[in-house]
């Protein structure tokens, strides 16, 4: 491949899934990039109000009911930084035995929005992504992120599909 064809940023999206692991792989063993290009991985943490079913609930017989809890909101957030990391350090661990370079983002928000923000930020030439191949219901109400992403992205996607 010559040095113009090569990518410049490619953009691989985790979720500590072994599907987005799988993406993760395809992207070290196929994608070339330019000598100054980047392969930056992102994770996406859901806000810690989604993360904890919004709230332990109201307070029983006339208290206030959006009353936030710290200890419980400051919880979460320990939580989903603890799975963070682990799903980073996965990852890195997947680049280390490839002996590949990479750059690392972790995100706050709903996914399917701030990956497309992520990829058009960084001009990326490629999104890399795993497909956890919902059935029809749970895609129905949760969506697919791969999905969604594919439509909205102005690059290329590469979805990485699990096996069946």
């Amino acid at each position: 491949m010559s040095e113009n064809k090569k990518l410049k940023c490619v953009v691989v999206a985790v979720d500590g899934s072994e599907e987005s692991m799988k993406g993760l792989q395809w992207a070290l063993d196929n994608v070339k990039l330019h000598p100054e290009g980047s392969l930056v991985i992102i994770h996406v943490q859901s806000p810690p109000s989604i993360a904890a079913g919004l709230n332990p609930g109201s307070i029983p017989f006339g208290g206030p009911s959006d009353l936030e809890v710290p200890a419980f909101t400051a919880a979460i957030e320990a939580h989903q930084r603890r799975i963070t990391d682990a799903i980073i350090t996965h990852a890195l661990k997947i680049c280390a035995d490839n002996n590949a370079e990479v750059k690392t983002q972790v995100l706050i928000g709903d996914p399917k929005e701030k990956i497309c923000e992520a990829v058009e930020e960084l001009h990326a030439d490629l999104l890399v992504m795993g497909c956890r191949s919902f059935g029809p219901i749970k895609r129905m109400f949760l969506g697919s992120v791969s999905n969604y992403c594919s439509n909205h992205v102005s690059c290329p996607v590469m979805i990485v599909k699990g096996t069946a």
